[in-house]
């Protein structure tokens, strides 16, 4: 309709989800890491033929309030040029919250304007870490935990 005015509105993040998603996403990370302080890392493989995804937690950080994990994911013969990001969470013990707060290539912001040159969504953020909670209920729900041997 020629002359109307189309007027955007806005996003404004709905921290209420948000902050129950992080708090989710804490309760599932440390059941997959319950031993999150003499841990450094601990992988699980989830099994679908044709396709293995291993999901990796590697502990980054830890300090008396807050930890860093890093969460990645590679599926078996998947291409080199299609690498799945890998998550930095950080984790606020005081709070029992987990939150994204970057990738491999980049720290992420809590709202983006829309159009901006690097082509974000308004609410990455929110998708990042509902991918994330995505992604820990899989391996609680599906994963295998996967140990070394050891020969002795």
């Amino acid at each position: 309709m020629l002359g109307s005015s189309f007027v955007k509105r806005k996003y404004v993040p709905d921290l209420s989800r948000q902050m129950a998603q992080c708090e989710a996403n804490y309760m599932r990370i440390m059941k997959l890491l319950p031993d999150l302080d003499n841990c450094d890392s601990r992988e699980f493989q989830i099994s679908r033929e044709p396709l293995r995804t291993l999901i990796r937690l590697e502990v980054a950080e830890r300090f008396a309030y807050t930890s860093t994990i890093a969460v990645s994911q590679q599926q078996e013969g998947a291409s080199a040029w299609l690498a799945a990001p890998t998550l930095v969470v950080r984790l606020y013990h005081d709070a029992g919250m987990a939150e994204v707060v970057c990738t491999r290539r980049r720290q992420i912001s809590g709202v983006y304007p829309y159009p901006n040159p690097d082509m974000h969504q308004p609410d990455e953020k929110a998708q990042l870490n509902d991918y994330l909670g995505e992604w820990l209920s899989h391996c609680l729900s599906h994963g295998h935990q996967i140990e070394p041997v050891y020969a002795g």
